[in-house]
């Protein structure tokens, strides 16, 4: 893997677009293992936690896995149609701009309160025993932050698949991918390692699958709503 001596822009964002370009020009190949984050952070000069970020920037385009443990895998090489296709340019410096990650998590309300509605209707068998099985890694993982991030994430993207709209699908995935890069910290702190709060999410998360199974949209619809504002009212108090 090479490594380009990095400027004084964002360094997270230069990590991944030095790691982004050697993947699409087959510098890393489709299979390869890249190196650990502890030997990459020391060939950056940066932490660990700065990695970590780039790491998330590629797995949310597409082109890697994050596997359990930390080992990381290319599985593309070219940019998934979300990454390339949906850009939201104002949302780059959202660290700084409080206004604009409360809009965004008002636009994430709105599309996921839409994506349990059409997932109710539209979600298969498959989808729902996709979903059932990541609902039960979630009560597995409760006071495991790490581990509870994943499965959070996994259950969302997973109910926006069900609604099986690709335009919303792209709009979710972009506007997540932002939000969740903003909110990291917070979200591993007080959302996950509170084993207390973690439980209720876990409830949360359960009662909107029982909607999806019953196929029914309003429930599911409230359901996901009162989850959100819940996510938004511990949220807000760091923002």
């Amino acid at each position: 893997m090479e490594v380009t001596p990095l400027t004084k822009r964002n360094h997270y964002e230069e990590i991944t677009e030095q790691l982004k370009n050697q993947i699409l020009e087959g510098k890393l190949k489709i299979g390869d293992k890249l190196p650990s984050t502890r030997e990459m952070s020391e060939r950056f000069g940066v932490g660990r936690s700065t990695t970590r970020e780039a790491l998330s920037a590629l797995k949310a385009m597409g082109l890697i896995e994050i596997r359990q443990g930390g080992g990381c895998r290319v599985i593309r090489n070219t940019l998934a149609p979300p990454a390339a296709d949906v850009r939201l340019p104002e949302l780059d410096s959202l660290r700084m701009n409080r206004t604009t990650l409360l809009e965004l998590i008002e636009a994430r309300q709105s599309l996921e309160v839409s994506n349990a509605l059409l997932a109710a209707d539209k979600r298969t068998d498959e989808d729902l025993a996709h979903l059932a099985g990541i609902v039960r890694e979630m009560e597995r993982a409760i006071g495991d932050d790490l581990e509870g991030e994943r499965t959070d994430l996994q259950f969302h993207l997973a109910l926006a698949r069900a609604a099986h709209n690709s335009i919303l699908l792209r709009l979710f995935e972009s506007i997540t991918s932002q939000l969740e890069q903003a909110i990291r910290d917070v979200r591993r702190v007080e959302l996950y390692a509170n084993r207390s709060v973690a439980e209720r999410l876990f409830r949360e998360h359960s009662a909107i699958y029982e909607a999806v199974a019953r196929r029914d949209s309003v429930l599911a619809a409230e359901s996901m709503r009162l989850h959100l504002e819940h996510v938004e009212s511990i949220l807000t108090k760091y923002v």
